[in-house]
């Protein structure tokens, strides 16, 4: 019987090819229309701080999203590895920011970057399901900052922001793995909890 973790390692190879080649022929345009759809939201109109994640590989550009927050004035954050089994930390990120290379060589805002609490979080993804459950990296990371955010009684929204062409049937879940409330692709705005009902 294939354990969970190889489940998800096998899902992680096919999400991947399948986010590649979506992204080679399609990526520019459906960034643009993820973005407008997510800006439509009235959950982004209400909020006051928005972390994104800076795109990297074939990940969904989030450079046209990041720029029409910060046309809007929203305050805007980008996530920062703090420790290994920590959750994120998130600096404030603006246009003129001068990036640096974080963890996993993933551009970040510099140390001197101001330290936000975003009440929205817009979340990477390999994979997803209709359920709210995402496919990550491994990291375990934003499991982690959702699990310490909802523990903790603070409302925050998380979002995942993806391709349509990367939705399964059902991703494969252990008992860490938190919830997307939301997901946004280039096609439509999934409400996970809608689903279930």
């Amino acid at each position: 019987m294939t354990s969970i973790s190889e489940q998800k390692s096998a899902l992680r190879r096919e999400a991947g090819r399948i986010r590649k080649t979506y992204h080679a022929a399609s990526g520019p345009p459906a960034a643009l229309a993820a973005r407008d759809r997510l800006l439509a939201l009235s959950e982004m109109t209400q909020a006051d701080a928005v972390s994104v994640f800076w795109p990297v590989g074939s990940e969904i550009d989030t450079r046209p999203l990041l720029h029409a927050l910060a046309g809007r004035q929203t305050v805007v954050g980008l996530p920062v590895v703090a420790g290994r089994n920590a959750p994120l930390v998130f600096r404030q990120w603006m246009p003129d920011t001068g990036m640096i290379d974080g963890a996993h060589d993933i551009p970040t805002p510099p140390p001197d970057a101001p330290v936000i609490v975003p009440d929205v979080l817009v979340v990477p993804l390999l994979a997803f399901d209709r359920k709210g459950y995402r496919l990550g990296y491994g990291g375990g990371y934003y499991d982690r900052t959702l699990s310490a955010a909802r523990s903790s009684g603070r409302a925050v929204l998380g979002i995942g922001y993806a391709y349509a062409v990367q939705e399964v049937d059902a991703v494969a879940r252990e008992a860490f793995d938190q919830p997307l409330d939301l997901i946004v692709t280039d096609k439509e705005t999934i409400r996970p909890h809608a689903e279930k009902q």
